[in-house]
């Protein structure tokens, strides 16, 4: 149970970190309590990141107290610890808007606070980024402060170590914080985390990695003791060159439930303020998420099949491979937060016979591109990448949605593309492709549930490059790829227009689009990507090279940066919830 009893209303009268350094050094701990009570009541109710940003409260408030932001430069890494930050940095009375519709974003924003300096949302960016702030710095001739926060499983990315290898051949004034709660958003894995275990245990060399790429290393110290904190803090300011501190933290710190169990707690949903308990959520049927549709298929196909291996970068829980490794450890891999690594290991595997599954949300897949080009598909390796959170994913926001992959995936050489409309389309998809492709597949699905109960149907092969007809009717041919689908069923229930799932992206049923355009005068094609470069300019390709010349009206997400809300207010608006899709049918028969 979470007890605050706040006494002398210090929080209310802070609205940037000049009021903050107002304070006396020993009011600040009874501050920290006030925040915490702050962010866990919003939270309650709106959503969002809980246990990043707990386990960050004394820290964060140090790090305002001491340094002098925002002309010292601050940048936090992923951005799930940064509700405190944008609490105290003049946010504080339009937080209850933290990730709605209209409202403030989730992450760090350039745009919307001259405090957050650096746009984050994705891992392993401070480093690299702060280090460009500092040399900057250095080559304007300004003395500021230049402090980048990393957690023990962000660090760990190659991207950090790059940033790391960098700054440790420069004279500039960075201070990298490493914020070690021993968990992402699954519990950190690998030799990294194992060397900082031990050094916090006190059987490890301390002036080994750190020292070694010339930082000067200090630590670990307790990250709730916000006088320690201060007092290194201080000390460090007068250090010259790089330096890292290395803090020990409890994520979800406060919060009884949430210090228990880490991994729910991350971002909880709804749940009640005073005790922490979740509030139940409906006990109807309702039909399984798309996740745990891969998750459960995979340990059902890997148990037939010895050769099928998993692998998620970080991502255990929220991909579902947890139940392949709970019930098959010896062969599913959680390989950090490293996504090019996992492209590349999946591609080794494969060279030797092995089944790899390469489970990536969609939006992170593009941290490994050159991978995919150059490792797997440049070699007609048989990888399987299962890429979650496909579409508009919501809250989380521009950083987050997977709107890009039919485009950057589709002008790839030997890449089958797929995108399942329901659960029994992925479940056949997956037993397809392990069945023996002679070259990788993308499938990629939406997060959230599908539309079927009784989804665990036996398996069914799917012909490479097949579409299907769902509907027929006159004039007009909807064309959808993937779960969108759903929506277009509802737009044209009652319009008598023919509707196809073409399935495929690539390679495109060809024979079926000569149909189509060969009987209808009209073609509107609609996705959940991006309408530059993806499956509506695929079918304006095929028409283009075929000379054909009927209307055809592309439905998908704008050229701009969609912001953060719910699935459906954004499908709204960009003008693919059912309703927008019948008036644009209509408006175009």
């Amino acid at each position: 149970m979470y007890f605050c009893q706040v006494q002398k209303q210090l929080l209310t009268h802070i609205n940037s970190p000049k009021d903050l350094r107002l304070l006396k050094q020993e009011e600040l701990p009874e501050l920290a309590k006030e925040l915490r009570h702050f962010i866990i009541n919003i939270v309650a109710t709106k959503e969002g990141h809980l246990g990043a940003s707990l386990g960050v409260v004394e820290l964060t408030i140090a790090l305002h107290y001491v340094f002098n932001t925002p002309e010292d430069l601050l940048v936090w890494d992923v951005g799930h610890q940064a509700y405190g930050h944008k609490i105290l940095t003049g946010r504080k009375n339009i937080f209850d808007t933290n990730r709605q519709l209209g409202g403030i974003s989730g992450f760090p924003k350039r745009e919307e606070s001259d405090y957050d300096t650096f746009g984050v949302g994705h891992s392993s960016t401070s480093i690299s980024a702060t280090l460009g702030m500092a040399i900057a710095s250095k080559l304007k001739g300004e003395n500021k402060h230049h402090i980048a926060v990393i957690g023990d499983a962000s660090i760990a990315s190659g991207m950090a170590f790059e940033g790391l290898n960098h700054a440790g051949v420069t004279e500039v004034n960075l201070l990298v914080i490493l914020n070690d709660n021993a968990i992402g958003i699954d519990p950190s894995v690998g030799a990294l985390k194992q060397y900082l275990t031990n050094v916090k245990k006190g059987t490890q060399k301390r002036n080994n990695i750190i020292e070694a790429l010339n930082f000067d290393y200090s630590g670990p110290i307790d990250g709730h003791d916000i006088n320690t904190i201060i007092s290194e803090l201080e000390r460090l300011k007068t250090v010259k060159g790089p330096k890292l501190l290395h803090v020990i933290t409890t994520k979800g710190k406060g919060l009884k439930q949430a210090e228990k169990d880490q991994v729910k707690y991350h971002a909880p949903g709804k749940f009640n303020a005073e005790t922490g308990d979740l509030l139940p959520k409906t006990t109807s049927s309702e039909p399984p998420k798309y996740q745990d549709v891969f998750g459960h298929t995979i340990v059902e196909l890997a148990k037939q099949n010895k050769k099928i291996v998993g692998i998620t970068p970080a991502m255990p829980t929220g991909s579902s491979l947890k139940f392949m490794m709970e019930e098959i450890p010896e062969r599913a891999f959680d390989v950090g937060i490293a996504e090019q690594h996992a492209v590349t290991l999946a591609a080794g595997m494969a060279t030797r016979g092995l089944i790899p599954f390469c489970n990536i949300y969609s939006t992170f897949l593009q941290r490994a591109y050159d991978q995919v080009i150059h490792d797997v598909a440049l070699q007609k390796l048989p990888v399987i990448f299962c890429l979650d959170r496909s579409g508009l994913v919501g809250e989380d926001g521009a950083t987050h949605h997977g709107v890009f992959d039919l485009a950057y995936l589709r002008c790839i050489p030997n890449l089958i593309i797929f995108a399942p409309r329901n659960e029994m389309e992925l479940r056949n998809i997956m037993y397809t492709a392990q069945l023996g492709l002679e070259h990788p597949i993308a499938i990629r699905y939406p997060r959230g549930r599908g539309i079927t109960l009784d989804w665990k149907q036996p398996f069914e092969t799917i012909e490479t490059g097949q579409g299907i007809q769902l509907k027929q009717g006159e004039n007009t041919a909807v064309l959808s790829i993937g779960a969108i689908a759903k929506n277009v069923t509802e737009a044209i229930k009652d319009i008598a227009v023919s509707h196809y799932d073409m399935r495929f992206i690539k390679p495109l049923d060809e024979s079926l689009l000569h149909k189509i355009f060969k009987t209808y005068n009209t073609v509107v094609t609609v996705e959940d990507g991006t309408v530059k470069g993806g499956f509506g300019s695929a079918v304006l390709e095929f028409a283009s090279e075929h000379h054909y010349k009927n209307t055809i009206k592309v439905l998908g997400v704008p050229d701009h940066f969609v912001e953060h809300g719910k699935v459906g207010e954004l499908q709204k608006l960009v003008g693919l919830d059912s309703e927008s899709i019948k008036t644009t049918i209509l408006s175009t028969s």
